[in-house]
């Protein structure tokens, strides 16, 4: 099985919300909850800045040969989790990243950021 990334940005805030010193920021917050039960075939890794700060907390999938899918507006706490965890294992499961819309947990459908084409794919 290929390994697939799970991208958490680090620094989100949860949209616009300021950070104070002695509160972890949201995306940390997601990362946290994320790690207590990732997929098999999922490495999990904090960046920073994922440059998407008015739309909450930001994560991007990526695997070789794949498309990559920058998605936002999550929740840090649990609300999204399940879905986020189904998408993701949905996307490990593809060969090229691409799952098919209505295969897609419904945050995913209406809070795609951006989709990338695999560095490897072929050029005009």
């Amino acid at each position: 099985m290929t390994i697939v990334d799970l991208l958490v940005c680090t620094t989100c805030r949860a949209g616009n919300v300021p950070a104070t010193d002695d509160a972890p920021r949201a995306g940390a917050t997601l990362l946290d909850q994320l790690a207590r039960d990732m997929p098999d075939g999922v490495r999990l890794r904090g960046v920073e800045c994922l440059s998407n700060c008015s739309r909450g907390c930001t994560i991007a999938l990526r695997g070789p040969g794949r498309w990559t899918y920058v998605y936002g507006n999550i929740a840090p706490d649990s609300t999204d989790l399940s879905a986020l965890l189904k998408g993701v294992a949905r996307y490990r499961d593809t060969l090229d990243g691409l799952v098919p819309w209505r295969e897609r947990p419904e945050h995913f459908r209406k809070n795609c950021i951006a989709r990338i084409p695999p560095q490897e794919a072929p050029h005009d």
